[in-house]
């Protein structure tokens, strides 16, 4: 690993809090119809990850599995639309749903804030954000109902959170793009 980069939690750090993060979505869940709604790319993957788990914890509750494509900056972390893209899956009904959108990292909360934008209109039930990584460093009113690791960092490091099938582990790391030769 480049000296720039950190590994800070790897798989087997991070089982046990993608496990705490089922159980904090365990405890919202009620007769409600649920949605788990992961925000492509890496949202997607993790949403997989808490929906198996969440077998574990509320197995008597009904969880569908939908995706939801949200653009707002590069893998590289350049800034693609300063409106945050937004692709709706056509058809999708999540009238009276609890909607739980699941993402990577709540940094400044543009993407979150866009997604729940878009839910306003489908007249859902409840909605609530989870993340792996809250970085605590939010632009908009956008909080986390559940969080799995909060780090606060340097504005400037970046947290990256390495999640297969984009991946080859699933990680998060650290990176400090100022220490990059230039």
């Amino acid at each position: 690993m480049p000296a720039d980069r950190f590994r800070l939690y790897d798989e087997g750090a991070l089982a046990p809090v993608i496990d705490d993060m089922a159980r904090q979505a365990a405890l919202l869940l009620d007769a409600t119809p649920t949605v788990l709604l992961g925000m492509l790319r890496r949202g997607a993957p993790l949403a997989d990850r808490l929906h198996a788990r969440l077998k574990v914890h509320a197995p008597w509750a009904t969880v569908d599995r939908l995706d939801l494509k949200v653009k707002r900056y590069a893998d590289n972390l350049e800034l693609l639309h300063p409106e945050t893209a937004l692709e709706a899956p056509a058809n999708v009904d999540l009238l009276n749903r609890r909607v739980i959108v699941v993402d990577d990292v709540l940094y400044q909360g543009y993407s979150l804030m866009r997604v729940f934008e878009w839910l306003a209109t489908q007249k859902p039930a409840q909605v609530h954000a989870a993340v792996l990584v809250d970085r605590q460093r939010h632009r908009m009113p956008i909080r986390a109902d559940i969080t799995g690791l909060t780090l606060k960092i340097a504005p400037e490091d970046v947290i990256e959170c390495n999640v297969p099938p984009y991946e080859a582990d699933f990680a998060v790391d650290l990176w400090r793009p100022a220490a990059s030769p230039k």
